[in-house]
């Protein structure tokens, strides 16, 4: 009984690929019992290949293989185990059920190289696309637009670049290294100072002059954009000569805020966003947009991409109404806008 249910399933697995043969010609050609049949598919050559019951599961235990010569049909057992287990081990699922399953479980994988403060805001948009594109994986990369820039360069391999300034970009687009009129800006921000909670005194970008105030941290104008804006507005406001001896360089954005948050400067300068996430520090003013460079945020799809379709519709994805919604949460303001 067991070896007609296996028998049964083997066959149903796969009506396509398999067919029966009548069960009279090997009884009389070869004296073998119809139970023992299974089914029979051709190999490359074109031979005939017969399974049985018998012999099916003996092949499972080492059987070698069998030759008939007659007719030209070769009966092999153990060169298709392999086929075998897989047909027990699925034995009752339907041929359409594991095409599905087989495509089902080939993953689209994307990675996103993003300026580090974007973390929060792309964390929450990652499981909205998940919900829709169920085959897809999405991996993070986050630090400094530079940082960035010079891995895409070096050969790193990236699907999505998202710079938090247009330097980066265009330094990569001059080269080659972005596919076409896939670029584009997908959010602006703003620039402004940060002081510990507890700090009562530094109450604009003029006050960092005083004396009293010995460390302001800013990111690396070279490879953190916002290093570059902050040098930006101190120029303009005519205060970088005195206040260039106080500045204590960043790696990128979330290092200058954490100078600030732990005390171990006495101001910063920041995102927006960055500070509306930090409890522990406070905006106490927003530079003017004419005091820098525009805070622009670009996005394109990295032309040695092995995803480039899968990353334009997630580019595309990164721009619709209810994911602006969720970066102006957390303080960006979408371009549409």
């Amino acid at each position: 009984m067991h070896q007609q249910e296996d028998k049964k399933q083997a066959f149903l697995l796969f009506p396509s690929a398999f067919c029966p043969l009548p069960s009279a010609f090997f009884q009389q050609e070869y004296g073998l019992s119809s139970n023992d049949l299974i089914l029979l598919v051709h190999d490359p050559d074109g031979n005939a290949i017969v399974f049985f019951g018998v012999k099916f599961e003996r092949s499972l235990l080492g059987e070698s293989y069998l030759q008939m010569k007659k007719n030209k049909i070769i009966v092999y057992l153990c060169c298709f185990t392999f086929s075998l287990i897989g047909t027990i081990g699925c034995s009752q699922i339907p041929n359409n059920q594991l095409s599905t399953s087989n495509s089902a479980s080939v993953k689209t994988e994307l990675t996103v190289s993003a300026a580090a403060s974007l973390k929060e805001a792309m964390e929450a948009i990652k499981p909205l696309y998940l919900e829709e594109k169920t085959n897809v994986v999405i991996t993070y990369n986050f630090a400094s637009s530079g940082s960035l820039q010079q891995q895409i360069e070096q050969g790193a391999p990236v699907d999505i670049f998202i710079s938090a300034a247009a330097k980066q970009m265009d330094a990569l687009q001059k080269k080659g290294l972005l596919l076409d009129e896939t670029r584009q800006d997908l959010l602006k921000n703003q620039i402004v100072l940060v002081v510990p909670q507890d700090n009562t005194t530094i109450n604009s970008f003029q006050d960092l002059t005083d004396n009293t105030y010995q460390k302001i941290a800013l990111g690396e104008p070279e490879s953190v954009p916002a290093g570059k804006y902050a040098q930006e507005v101190l120029t303009s406001l005519g205060i970088i000569e005195s206040v260039q001896p106080k500045i204590v360089y960043g790696k990128d954005v979330r290092q200058v805020l954490s100078y600030v948050a732990t005390g171990n400067t006495d101001a910063g300068i920041v995102y927006r966003t960055d500070a509306e996430i930090s409890e522990p520090v406070k905006i106490v003013e927003t530079a003017s947009e004419a005091s820098h460079s525009r805070v622009v945020y670009p996005i394109a799809v990295v032309k040695d991409s092995n995803q480039a379709e899968a990353a334009k519709e997630l580019v595309q994805f990164l721009t619709d109404d209810q994911v602006a919604a969720i970066f102006k949460q957390y303080g960006f303001i979408p371009n549409m806008d």
